[in-house]
């Protein structure tokens, strides 16, 4: 990401871990344009887990004591299937288990994530948080029907998303926060859901997209959704 100036500053990827999230902490310091890039997973150096408040605030406290400001926050997590669950085909599969398991990690885990993150990032000048989402999320773009959980939570992070927006708008003008979706990726997320005739990339080329994206940001999409190559996706 270009800064529009040329202090050293901090980017911080959470969900690490992941092949996304790999692969963009990966694009991050190979671009050169950061002092430092923190990789967040839910164990090692910094680990954040979103169903626990605690760790995302001990991560806020020692990004807070860092010499260099927080300018770019990507949170690279999500919570599509599992050994137990699976995305619904049918309103006969819906189970209040997987759907709070769904908004505790897709929606209610990046909440708090930008509770306490969000203050962090510098009072002027550029910074950014974009979460990923998925197209899935969209109301106005759901056709198909099924993936309730899934499409539900996605949903309830855009909204998140455009709230927390507004409110980091009043106190940096020049900050900005965005829903992104990275398209469909070879990863254990999306990989198994991959249909024929769609196009999957791999996480490389997936964070190099997203990348972009973030690079040609302005002020004027805060609280935006997009997709991978800086299109708006219908909320």
């Amino acid at each position: 990401m270009t800064l529009e100036t040329t202090d050293p500053a901090l980017a911080v990827v959470i969900g690490a871990g992941g092949g996304i999230g790999s692969a963009l902490a990966d694009g991050l310091e190979c671009s050169g344009d950061w002092q430092d890039v923190w990789r967040t997973t839910r164990a090692g150096r910094n680990p954040v887990d979103l169903q626990d408040e605690e760790t995302i605030a001990d991560l806020a406290r020692r990004i807070r004591a860092e010499p260099v400001p927080l300018r770019l926050v990507i949170l690279a997590t999500g919570f599509l299937h599992d050994a137990r669950y699976s995305p619904e085909k049918t309103w006969r599969h819906l189970d209040p288990e997987h759907m709070a398991r769904a908004f505790a990690i897709n929606a209610i885990g990046p909440a708090l994530v930008m509770k306490h993150l969000l203050p962090l990032l510098p009072a002027s000048g550029r910074a950014v948080f974009a979460a990923l989402s998925a197209r899935v999320g969209s109301i106005g773009d759901n056709r198909l029907g099924g993936w309730t959980s899934y499409r539900a939570s996605k949903a309830a992070l855009n909204q998140i998303v455009r709230t927390q927006s507004i409110e980091l708008r009043r106190r940096n003008p020049d900050a900005i926060c965005v829903a992104l979706h990275p398209g469909t990726v070879a990863t254990s997320l999306s990989g198994p859901f991959a249909t024929r005739g769609l196009t999957v990339q791999s996480p490389a080329k997936a964070a190099t997209e997203l990348l972009s994206v973030i690079d040609r940001l302005t002020p004027s999409e805060n609280g935006a959704f997009m997709d991978q190559n800086g299109e708006h996706i219908l909320w």
